[in-house]
Formats: structure tokens, C-alpha cells, sequence
């Protein structure tokens, strides 16, 4: 299984290299770091090329990336790759289509609060485009230990099971526990009735999730790891969304999943409001799952 990491040589991408590793370690995956230098166009700033341009600009470009391997512990196994194009997100998508990456990781930008999010426009296209799904890192992320806890954010509108499917596969494959956040709670206030139907909902739903898999094959899942316990159904409660999510508990080591809009295409992202919201909030990496994703096997 192979992650395409968009590098840039600054903050954000030390942090999205940061957080490639703690998803890499401890499972069957490697690297690719992708930088992506503009391509020759009579737009640039220096057209046509002047002698020993383009030399320079790979060579450059290449002591980035090797600062950016350097980050990378000798446990995990990473490649690094210069890219051209006149858009940095669609060469990143192209480069992650045509390795078959099972995730593309990214770094919010360097302007944001520490360990909380700032969306440019290069990860704001990732995020409403992505044909796989799309690893976000908080500005000023360092942890590179493997993940602790998934959590996933679940309600009951379309896609929601399809979700949840992808993360007790993901939470089983890596022998992690699992938190379920209720997002239908987050968007219904205090409600009580809207509090029971989310849980209820959430708990139905796992049921089903298990006797699925136990009935598709239990072996392959055995094989493939197990969960830490049973999963944990958190309904969170606030005035607005960014405060339920300040109140929750977050483990240093943890990851929220969380679905595209039911507006996004098939088989692409699409951060719609309520993610947009949590991410405000958001103190730990995020991953965006495209619509109707079908989760690779490791």
C-alpha cells in the first residue's frame, strides 16, 4: 500500500511528511514524497527558459525532497519525485491515480494556530476533489509514533454506513480502537430525542458492520488484525458545532474520519459545511473519505 505525500519545502509539508509517518508505521505502507515544480509555460515569470533554468529548478528541487526523506525514519519506506504541472492539487491527484494510493496526505498552511487548521487553496482543492481519500495534518503537527485511537464522525444521512464499513476495516486492519462521534447530535443541539435516535442509530448500524463481516469472513478479518475492545459511541453535545467538538476528549495519537458531502460527484471528495466547521475546532489529523469509497485491502 503506498500514501503520496504532497511535499512542500516549509512548515506545512514537514507536517504532512510527520503525520505520513504515524499512518505508515506499524502497517504495510511506504511513501511517496511528490513535489511539484511549475511546468514551462509562457506564463511564468521566465519564459522560455534561460540556459540552465530547468537544471537548476530540478536540482533544487531535489535537496527539498531530500530534506524531506530525512524526516523520514529508517522503519519506513519512502521514494521521493519531482512533478511538473501549472496546478499543484491536480498533479498531486494525477501522481496519486497513477501510483494506485490508497491515501493522499497534505498540511494545512503555515499561518494557522498551532495544532489547529488553515485551509489554502491547494489542500481546499484536494478536499473538494480527491478520487482517494485526502489526510490532512494540523499546522504545527510533529507526532510521527504510529496512530492510537480512530475515531469516526457518523450520522444517518446517505453514506453514513458505507463509512462506518470503512472505518472498522481500517480500525480492525490496524488493531486500533474505535470512538464514534455522532455528527446528527452535533447538527440537533440538546435535543434528547435527536440524542437517543443518533446513538441507537450508531449502535444498530455496528451490529450490522459485525455480523457482516463474521458472516463474509472472519478469517481473512482475524488475519488481518482485530479491534482494541468494542467500539465507543460518543454523542457530543454543544451550542454549536465547534463546541461540541472543543469538548470531546482527543488522544495525542488520534484521527478523525470523516465522509464527503452527499453534493460530492461519486467517488470524490467533497468537505461540505459540517466538516468544514469541525475542522475549526479540530486539535488532532483529519482524513476526508470519498463518496461511495471502496476501501483498498492491505
Amino acid at each position: 500500500m503506498r500514501y503520496v505525500v504532497g511535499y512542500t519545502a516549509n512548515a506545512r509539508g514537514h507536517d504532512a511528511v510527520h503525520l505520513a509517518v504515524a499512518l505508515a508505521r506499524n502497517h504495510d505502507v511506504s511513501l511517496d514524497l511528490v513535489l511539484v515544480i511549475p511546468e514551462d509555460s509562457p506564463f511564468n515569470a521566465v519564459y522560455p527558459p534561460e540556459a540552465g533554468y530547468n537544471d537548476i529548478l530540478n536540482e533544487q528541487a531535489q535537496r527539498w525532497l531530500d530534506e524531506g526523506l530525512a524526516l523520514v525514519p529508517a522503519d519506513v519506506t519512502a521514494r521521493a519525485h519531482i512533478r511538473r504541472g501549472d496546478s499543484e492539487a491536480r498533479t498531486l491527484i494525477d501522481a496519486a491515480v497513477e501510483m494506485d494510493a490508497a491515501a493522499l496526505v497534505i498540511g494545512a498552511t503555515n499561518d494557522g494556530l498551532f495544532k489547529r487548521f488553515t485551509i489554502g487553496s491547494v489542500a481546499s482543492s484536494l478536499l473538494h476533489s480527491s478520487p482517494v481519500p485526502v489526510a490532512l495534518a494540523p499546522h504545527g503537527y510533529r507526532r510521527t509514533e504510529p496512530i492510537t485511537r480512530l475515531s469516526c464522525g457518523f450520522g444517518t444521512r446517505p453514506g453514513a454506513d458505507e463509512l462506518l464499513d470503512v472505518a472498522v476495516e481500517s480500525a480492525r486492519d490496524r488493531g486500533l480502537p474505535l470512538r464514534l462521534v455522532s455528527l446528527l447530535a452535533l447538527d440537533g443541539g440538546n435535543s434528547p430525542q435527536l440524542l437517543d435516535a443518533a446513538w441507537m442509530h450508531a449502535a444498530d448500524r455496528l451490529a450490522a458492520v459485525g455480523s457482516s463481516v463474521d458472516a463474509d469472513g472472519s478469517a481473512d478479518a482475524t488475519a488481518a488484525g482485530s479491534l482494541q475492545g468494542e467500539p465507543e459511541i460518543v454523542v457530543a453535545q454543544g451550542r454549536k458545532i465547534e463546541e461540541a467538538v472543543d469538548r470531546l476528549d482527543w488522544e495525542d495519537g488520534e484521527i478523525l474520519l470523516i465522509g464527503s458531502s452527499r453534493l460530492a460527484q461519486q467517488r470524490a471528495t467533497f468537505l461540505g459545511t459540517t466538516a468544514n466547521r469541525i475542522l475549526r475546532a479540530l486539535p488532532v489529523p483529519m482524513i476526508v473519505v470519498p463518496r461511495d469509497y471502496t476501501r483498498q485491502s492491505s
